[in-house]
């Protein structure tokens, strides 16, 4: 290490630091150019300095690798509440002034950078999507190993820096990620460094990792697939060592990393040996390092006091006052920035330079790098239908050759990610032409894992979840394939990565990324092998409180308008997309261009199944949206037809369910002409519903004719038992529905008093026969719709 400038790495890290600090004390005199005064400094102090000073330091070290070595990385904050680190070095790389031209790289404009930072009408206090750089805003912590994994898969040139904050290292998610290193293939994919920052303390707290032994903490990570390298700063004012210590494990770290790949793509042998064990950096340094060492007589640096803003009451306080003058001048920024306020010039040149800054690089702003996909023929996988319901076929098979052909074309920027649930979801298609990806040890008995694959089983929803963001927010395509009833493990990542996207939205130079789609089965109505804890539709409900413009949710009643649904989602931009659909057999409704034509819609009138006269207004309105739901909306309606030949029935799909909600409320919703030309504004409307019925009152609630809308749907009513039984529980069965319209079209009620008789009697007798023979009738199992032929609905 003869040749390391200690010298330069020391400036920058204190220009660092020194910008950060700025950001969360002043709006105004960013050079000190005078003694600073209470006016200088904000109102409301809001951030987080105790990670910030060690983000800085990685980052600073970090920069001299990518330009000695030409080396691209991409920097992930799982610490993000240290969003002035991210900030800061963006802004000293040149990044920030580039993209935001109001924030000049001169006094005016770190002047500037300073006064938005936490302030109304400013920027968020996070590695948020604002930050140039940022994939990861670790608001919520657990995700960033997660995120950095995902980020590699299929970049080989890529070194994804991830750094852990031990308070990070105790959630569950975290905890899962560090299994990464078992799914990455060293010979098409690049790597991960962890950097597990161990500053001791969370908010209030010591931390666990902090507390550790260090052999424990040594043979946990070694278990985990890791070989740690252990930097510590024992003391804080001996930053020379500091700095020479960490860049030679640093360099290690690196050449381990390239010794690694080089060995897996160029050995013939080498993508058979087995997981590797990749190198990681275990640092410790002081929670606030180089911050205040006490204030008002309490230790500050080295503890939880400087976990957000160790000097607090500046404008009451002239001590406190003083003693942040004092700080922010330990740093020298004289010696740091010109007389204009510009970073000195033998500072600047240690940037690497373009696209290899950490804040620049284009893997960060993934939609640089996206390629649309090489899509199959919608009609090579499309199912003929002769007739509407007079066959069955699985949606979830018919997706499953689609995302073969899809895998098939695009072998290097396509994944599908699922915990261990790709068969089970009848996905297997798939496996025709790849693999699961699986690093350790694999047995004669093992079926479709290889080193390489496509597809990315581990028994974590959070680690699927946070390995197809960090691929799509770097640029590829794919999709998370579920159990509905597990996809809630991930209900607040969601979240996380939905605000995101709300406001990479609203960024012009963050350039559209592929959509994050859910592809959701084994649903709340067809449970073969399990019961009540695998039923939950409320995934649905938790998506539409997201923004409109981000959120999409779709439920495809049959093979082709699955297939219809996953061709648009696959090749739609920004926006995350919920499909629900069924794995088993279900009847084919729609042929291969009315699926599609039904899907453009996104709702529309079943002709086949109704029996309303043209021109005519209907009697009754039967609305339908879900695989089962259809199919009892469908077979209701035929009762009815069959019973009341009379009765004007018009039968409503939707299959878009933002459909429902208002144009003026989203971007796919129905104006209210729309809305009343298909469910009328005074007819009773009798709606079959997948998921929790409250949630079409909520989308309909201004509707001119909601008051007449009654929702059937479920109602935690479950156990393991035949499909038809859970209809009949949660009361969406054909023979409920048709009840319910003989109770609201105000002609029928007495009229009709012996066909509601025989129809009570008739799910009495289907409740009966599941408890006698363990089954659904067969008429029930074995119900087609024939149009030549109406009284077969009876």
């Amino acid at each position: 290490m003869a040749h390391l400038d200690i010298g330069g790495l020391d400036a920058w890290w204190r220009a660092a630091n020194y910008v950060s600090v700025g950001q969360i004390y002043l709006r105004d005199n960013a050079l000190l150019t005078r003694p600073l005064v209470g006016e200088d400094v904000k109102a409301r102090l809001l951030g987080h300095w105790g990670t910030t000073p060690g983000l800085n330091f990685v980052y600073t070290h970090l920069n001299r690798v990518i330009s000695e070595r030409r080396q691209e990385m991409l920097f992930v904050t799982g610490p993000g509440h240290g969003g002035p680190a991210n900030v800061a070095n963006a802004w000293l790389e040149g990044t920030y002034s580039e993209i935001y031209s109001n924030i000049g790289s001169d006094g005016a404009g770190l002047n500037a950078l300073f006064k938005q930072f936490s302030y109304p009408g400013g920027i968020p206090s996070h590695a948020a999507p604002e930050t140039p750089g940022s994939i990861h805003e670790g608001g919520e912590l657990g995700y960033s190993l997660a995120h950095a994994y995902g980020a590699v898969f299929d970049n080989p040139s890529l070194i994804a820096v991830a750094v852990v904050g031990d308070g990070e290292a105790e959630t569950g998610p975290l905890a899962t990620s560090w299994h990464s290193t078992s799914f990455v293939d060293p010979a098409v994919d690049g790597a991960v460094l962890p950097i597990l920052h161990l500053n001791g303390y969370k908010i209030a707290n010591p931390t666990v990792l902090a507390r550790m032994p260090e052999e424990q903490l040594r043979q946990l990570m070694y278990g985990y697939g890791y070989d740690p390298h252990f930097v510590t700063v024992s003391d804080p004012r001996a930053t020379e060592a500091a700095h020479r210590d960490f860049a030679a494990v640093l360099d290690t770290c690196i050449d381990e990393i390239h010794d690694i790949q080089e060995r897996a793509r160029t050995s013939p042998a080498g993508g058979d040996a087995g997981a590797p064990r990749w190198p990681m950096i275990v640092l410790r340094s002081p929670k606030g390092w180089t911050g205040p060492a006490e204030v008002d007589g309490k230790p500050v640096e080295g503890t939880w006091r400087a976990h957000q803003v160790p000097l607090s009451e500046i404008h009451d306080n002239e001590e406190h006052l003083h003693q942040l003058e004092e700080w922010l001048r330990s740093y020298d920024p004289g010696s740091l920035f010109t007389d204009d306020g510009g970073l000195r010039p033998e500072i600047a040149r240690l940037a690497p330079d373009g696209d290899l800054r950490m804040s620049a690089t284009p893997y960060a702003n993934g939609g640089r790098l996206l390629r649309d996909l090489v899509v199959p023929a919608y009609a090579e996988h499309a199912v003929e239908v002769a007739r509407p319901g007079s066959e069955k076929v699985s949606p979830m098979i018919t997706a499953g050759g689609y995302l073969r052909d899809i895998i098939e074309r695009n072998p290097h920027n396509f994944r599908l990610f699922g915990p261990d649930e790709t068969a089970s979801n009848r996905l297997s298609a798939v496996y025709e032409v790849t693999d699961k990806v699986w690093q350790p040890r694999i047995e004669d008995v093992d079926e479709h894992l290889a080193r390489s694959g496509r597809v990315m089983e581990v028994l974590s929803e959070h680690l699927c979840q946070g390995w197809l963001e960090g691929y799509l927010l770097t640029g590829r395509h794919g999709v998370f394939s579920c159990y509905e009833a597990f996809v809630h493990i991930v209900d607040s990542m969601f979240n996380q990565y939905a605000k995101w996207l709300e406001i990479h939205r609203r960024l012009p130079w963050r350039q559209p990324m592929a959509s994050f789609t859910y592809m959701l089965s084994s649903h709340v109505w067809q449970q073969d092998h399990n019961g009540f804890s695998h039923q939950d539709p409320g995934f649905i409900d938790h998506v539409v409180n997201k923004k409109a413009d981000v959120i999409r949710v779709y439920l495809p009643p049959d093979a082709n308008t699955m297939l219809a649904v996953t061709d648009h989602c696959l090749q739609a931009r920004d926006t995350i997309n919920v499909i629900v659909t069924g794995k088993q057999p279900t009847p084919t409704w729609f042929g291969p261009e009315e699926a599609r034509l039904h899907v453009t819609r996104g709702i529309g009138v079943l002709d086949f199944a109704g029996s309303e006269e043209s021109g005519v207004e209907p009697d009754v309105v039967l609305g339908c949206a879900g695989d089962v739901p259809t199919l009892e909306a469908i077979a209701a309606a035929g009762l009815l037809k069959a019973g009341i030949p009379g009765l004007k029935i018009r039968v409503v799909n939707v299959v878009d369910l933002m459909r429902l909600q208002d144009s003026t409320e989203h971007p796919h919703g129905l104006s209210a002409r729309e809305f009343d030309t298909l469910f009328t504004t005074s007819k009773p409307v009798i709606f079959a519903y997948h998921g929790y019925p409250w949630l079409i009152h909520r989308l309909t609630y201004r509707r001119n004719n909601h008051p007449n809308l009654h929702v059937r749907g479920y109602k935690e009513e479950g156990t393991t038992t035949t499909p038809f039984d859970m209809a009949m529980l949660n009361q969406i069965d054909r023979f409920q529905l048709a009840m319910d319209v003989i109770d609201r079209v105000p002609t029928l009620g007495a009229t009709e008093a012996r066909f509601r008789q025989d129809l009570q009697d008739q799910r009495q007798r289907a409740w009966q026969y599941t408890r006698d023979a363990g089954k659904d009738l067969e008429s029930i199992t074995g119900w087609t719709l024939d149009e030549s032929s109406p009284d077969d609905a009876k």
